[in-house]
């Protein structure tokens, strides 16, 4: 073999357990590497098990901040949210995960890259195009499409006995059949029993959120501050709990959201490869964040720029969704929403409580909302008589569509 040397995305998991085995099997040198993106793992417990399965090293590599200040806080400057609803927590995780595996590769002298993403999901779409984008040499071993693995490995039951076999010690069991995705932002949870659209999702399956119903019945009071559309600072009201470190800020308001019971969703969902599939997300820290940044928008955004930004928030969602944040097309709309996030400062006041995000208030010094101009008391140097005339030329088409629908008429030619 010319060479051997493949970087594996390694979790830890029953699946890239058994690839890690599987390729150290058929001759390959093995580098793991393990991006923490902010998942509740025992990192030196995985780089352990790694090494023991004859990984021959083993990257671990905290990402976090990096993720909250180059993925997160980007794709809420443009609003991200994926057909109306989805908060895209693993797709904003995927992009830097890959580009950090290729620095690796360069670093090991190799261009084989390996992961654990199935054939019917997003993620092997995400991570091998950002591969492709980032090292058009790239060559990709992925076991989930190759025909050799695919006949070893039917199902669940044989990754299990084939761990049994290589004494891999792994979590997983045949009664836990849906997976979980979890970082920072979110965590996810689907297949297995959740495949059926009308199971309701049982309260032991979250894990990252308390219940609304449990959530404590007192309301949480918080302030967050804009600057540039990104937030700078987070108060809590009620204990003057402060936070302006980036990191620090998100943990802190994934903290709150999970408390308060804030972020789950439940939906069905259109995948990039053309299939539906159904998804239960918890994303506490992220929904505070897009309710209050969404509002500040509202006092310090022009009206015409925030018209056009928001017909570009399906695209900018979807291009996030299908792992093309390195591509040319997301440079454009990148630089497209910084420019619109120009002045977007200020500060929004928020109430956390029972699954509840419910905004109170807003100031920003560059408001463009003028109280006087609002008023409906006060003139406020508005003169409602020029209004006439907008109206009278604004109806000017609607008047002409008419005719036009009454020529459209059935016509007696009798007559």
């Amino acid at each position: 073999m010319k060479n051997n040397k493949v970087i594996l995305a390694y979790s830890g998991g029953l699946d890239t357990s058994v690839i890690l085995k599987w390729l150290v099997n058929k001759g390959y040198d093995v580098i793991c590497y393990v991006a923490d993106v902010g998942q509740n793992e025992d990192f030196d417990a995985i780089e352990e098990k790694a090494i023991k399965t004859g990984a021959s090293k083993v990257y671990v590599s905290d990402l976090r901040k990096e993720f909250v200040t180059d993925y997160i806080f980007p794709a809420l400057q443009g609003n991200a949210l994926y057909e109306g609803t989805y908060l895209l927590g693993t797709a904003l995780a995927r992009p830097l995960i890959s580009k950090v595996q290729m620095e690796i590769a360069d670093a090991e002298g190799t261009d084989i890259v390996s992961h654990g993403s199935t054939g019917k999901g997003n993620d092997q779409v995400r991570f091998e195009l950002a591969y492709y984008a980032i090292n058009p040499n790239v060559e990709i071993i992925a076991p989930w499409k190759d025909p050799e693995f695919l006949d070893m490995f039917k199902g669940r039951t044989d990754l299990l006995n084939y761990a049994r076999e290589y004494s891999i010690p792994v979590k997983a069991s045949l009664e836990k059949s849906y997976s979980e995705d979890e970082n920072l932002m979110h965590i996810s949870h689907e297949a297995g029993i959740l495949e059926d659209p009308a199971y309701r999702c049982s309260e032991d399956i979250f894990s990252m959120t308390s219940s609304p119903v449990s959530a404590p019945d007192k309301e949480t009071l918080i302030e967050i501050y804009f600057k540039d559309g990104i937030p700078v600072r987070v108060k809590n009201l009620n204990d003057n709990t402060e936070r302006t470190d980036p990191l620090e800020l998100f943990m802190y308001l994934n903290e709150l959201g999970c408390e308060n019971g804030i972020g789950r969703i439940d939906i069905v969902e259109n995948r990039f490869i053309g299939i539906k599939s159904r998804g239960v997300y918890e994303t506490p820290g992220g929904t505070i964040l897009w309710k209050a940044h969404r509002d500040i928008e509202g006092i310090a955004m022009d009206k015409e720029v925030m018209h056009i930004r928001d017909m570009l928030i399906p695209k900018f969602s979807q291009l996030i969704y299908n792992g093309l944040w390195f591509s040319p097309e997301m440079d454009f709309l990148l630089c497209a929403i910084r420019k619109s996030q120009e002045a977007i400062d200020g500060k929004v006041t928020l109430v956390l409580y029972k699954g509840n995000v419910i905004v109170t208030g807003r100031e920003s010094h560059v408001s463009l909302y003028d109280q006087d101009l609002s008023s409906m008391d006060i003139e406020g140097g508005y003169n409602a008589v020029d209004c006439k005339g907008f109206i009278n030329i604004n109806a000017i088409r609607l008047k002409a569509h008419h005719v036009v629908l009454r020529k459209k008429q059935p016509y007696d030619w009798r007559s």
